[in-house]
């Protein structure tokens, strides 16, 4: 075991998961690219490794549970604990109709990794995150999962409502609150991060923010000292409210 800081980012072959990995590891971070197929996610790392960042990938599909603790597992082997767990990898799924024409399984299809992907991840990760003196978790959030800003007639999100991805963001955030309540009072800190409408797959790559730019609220939370809060969904400008 050392002191370097190490770092786990699902889905970072890439998009915001790669410039994620890309900063962390331009500040020290050795980073694990953790990639649902094998090849895509050992050619990220490679990449970054060339530019002199301390990056390995990692095969990790978080819709397998059995995925997951392997994952860890090799983690422990490799470093004996992990610093900083980025839950990046999301999909918005293939549903684009009105709420009263989705089916429940149109929701599963996205929760399937947006949330659920999440706690099989959290949960294998979390012993090894106990194990480092200040653990982050962060989780990949969207203004669109906040129920404030949705509910309200003035607010510019009033005519955007995708059932499925923002229901998942919204169940992503509270997520993130129960984690940070039951940590409180230890070194893990656990936030929702809100990267804005960066330019990646899942929007057709129709964003207005690059991935480095979207990245940055990611690291910041991702390298918080022990004043910083947990429990928190934040941007670029600051705290959104949920």
């Amino acid at each position: 075991m050392t002191d370097e800081r190490i770092a786990l980012i699902t889905g970072a072959n890439k998009g915001i998961g790669l410039a994620v990995a890309r900063q962390l590891g331009e500040r020290g971070v050795a980073v694990i690219v953790g990639a649902r197929n094998e090849v895509l996610g050992k050619q990220a790392a490679d990449a970054l490794a060339a530019d002199g960042i301390a990056a390995t990938p990692l095969r990790l599909d978080v819709t397998d549970p059995a995925g997951a603790a392997e994952a860890a597992r090799e983690i422990e082997r490799r470093h004996g604990r992990l610093d900083i767990l980025v839950n990046n990898a999301g999909t918005a799924g293939g549903f684009t109709g009105a709420p009263s024409e989705a089916r429940a399984a149109d929701l599963r299809e996205v929760y399937e990794t947006n949330v659920f992907g999440v706690v099989t991840v959290t949960g294998a990760m979390l012993p090894l995150l106990r194990r480092s003196p200040a653990g982050r978790v962060v989780n990949l959030s969207s203004h669109v999962g906040s129920l404030t800003l949705n509910s309200d007639p003035g607010s510019p999100l009033a005519g955007v409502n995708m059932i499925a991805y923002q229901s998942s963001k919204t169940a992503l955030n509270a997520i993130t609150v129960a984690y940070a309540k039951e940590l409180r009072g230890t070194p893990v800190k656990v936030n929702a991060a809100l990267p804005g409408v960066v330019a990646t797959d899942i929007n057709h790559h129709r964003g207005h923010r690059t991935p480095a730019e979207g990245a940055a609220i990611v690291v910041r939370l991702a390298l918080l000292d022990e004043t910083g809060p947990s429990g928190e969904c934040l941007a670029d400008e600051g705290p959104v409210p949920w």
